[in-house]
């Protein structure tokens, strides 16, 4: 589910069943051409809709981040944003990004998904793979 889904009223009732949240990162690091946002976003798109459809009812997508200036700040905010998450009742924090390249040490983070090193996108079942094996507890 999308956050601007959810209403107040409904939160209190869906809340134990919705306890992964999604952060997606989109990761443009400097302005772009439209064209070249538009190829980023779509495919973040593609990365979320590899949780989002085959997990609704379990996570929630929160906005997405865009731009990013100076990676070890970045870090350190996405850090205290996903750790504040899992102190407002999320279990799980996952962050997707379209950027091969992202890597941040995010000790609140507990799956990231991103592409490949060979700039491919994950597939399906691996992504519910480590999914499920997270949620099970046997993440590595």
């Amino acid at each position: 589910m999308k956050f601007s889904e959810i209403s107040k009223e409904q939160w209190e009732e869906l809340s134990p069943y919705l306890d992964t949240c999604l952060l997606p990162i989109t990761g443009m690091v400097e302005p772009v051409q439209p064209y070249e946002a538009t190829a980023w976003l779509e495919r973040l798109r593609d990365l979320l809709d590899l949780i989002e459809i085959p997990f609704k009812g379990r996570v929630v997508t929160y906005p997405a981040w865009h731009y990013i200036y100076g990676k070890d700040n970045f870090a350190a905010h996405v850090e205290q944003w996903c750790a504040s998450v899992k102190q407002a009742g999320f279990r799980y924090v996952i962050v997707v990004t379209p950027d091969k390249e992202l890597k941040l040490k995010c000790p609140s983070v507990d799956l990231w998904l991103q592409p490949t090193e060979e700039d491919a996108l994950p597939l399906q079942t691996e992504v519910s793979n480590q999914i499920r094996a997270l949620w099970s507890g046997q993440a590595t």
